[in-house]
């Protein structure tokens, strides 16, 4: 059996490879070891995907691909995890960006990019990608993804700068103040995740122009640092995955042909598709 996980911020997807069966899909919530300790995760799998764990003696080799798994140190804290629950598996542990590439370029050259409650880039030279000077994070970076558009709208609530008949909306959803919020970003974990949250009422005021001027601002945010920072990104596609390249793929398509960037594939999960690419090669 070959196990093949996906994993963000906000959430994991998995799926399993059992010869002669159609693969068996599991969800668990993000495993980014910027975020959570190697005990932290033991305890989300067991308490998440105990089904799983069942199959442990069974499967022969795990591929987790990860947000935050970029580096040496990362990559041990998840793969310290994994071999407490999977102990008889080869496992292989890599950054999202690399099994984005997988899922769309395969083994084609080309951009990869990650638009979901963070977003990156990279260059994959059809064999393994360059890292660049992206993926700092929600703090410093993560232009048009999902923590950027709830970071604007919530700012935007706070500062007073949403039409009114939007803020009364955005209000009656969520009913925020100023300490609530400063609470939830400054005190406790997961800030990203929780301002990625409020993404979901753009899909409310999707069609009104405060909205379609919030989605081309962050979308030009992103072709701008990040695909055009490469001096030859108009000889490539640009690939895209993660939920808010599927929602706003209309919109992206479009700011991209206004740039001369052609567009490739557009996947909300990248999991099957990084599954046949994994079996391909095996």
């Amino acid at each position: 059996m070959i196990l093949v996980a996906d994993s963000g911020s906000s959430k994991t997807d998995w799926l399993l490879s059992i010869p002669g069966q159609e693969p068996i899909a599991f969800r668990s919530s993000g495993l980014n070891p910027y975020f959570l300790t190697e005990k932290q995760i033991v305890k989300i799998l067991q308490d998440q995907v105990a089904d799983l764990i069942g199959y442990s003696q069974s499967i022969q080799e795990i591929y987790f691909f990860g947000a935050g798994c970029s580096s040496p140190d990362r990559h041990e804290i998840v793969s310290n995890a994994l071999s407490q629950l999977f102990n008889k598996a080869y496992i292989c542990v890599d950054s999202d960006l690399l099994g984005s590439a997988y899922a769309t370029c395969g083994h084609d050259k080309g951009l990869c990019c990650v638009l979901g409650t963070g977003s990156n880039i990279s260059f994959f030279d059809g064999e393994e990608i360059h890292a660049g000077k992206h993926g700092l994070g929600f703090v410093l970076g993560d232009e048009g993804s999902g923590t950027w558009f709830g970071k604007s709208l919530v700012t935007d609530y706070l500062y007073g700068k949403m039409p009114a008949e939007i803020c009364a909306q955005f209000k009656k959803e969520y009913n925020l103040d100023k300490d609530i919020v400063m609470t939830h970003v400054y005190m406790k974990s997961n800030a990203n995740i929780y301002l990625a949250s409020f993404t979901k009422f753009m899909g409310h005021i999707k069609d009104t122009e405060y909205a379609k001027a919030m989605v081309t601002k962050g979308l030009n945010e992103f072709i701008e640092t990040n695909i055009k920072s490469y001096p030859e990104y108009h000889k490539y596609k640009s690939h895209f995955v993660g939920s808010i390249a599927n929602v706003f793929a209309d919109e992206l398509i479009s700011l991209c042909a206004a740039q001369n960037i052609e567009v490739g594939k557009i996947i909300k999960h990248p999991i099957n598709d990084l599954l046949q690419f994994i079996l391909s090669r095996n």
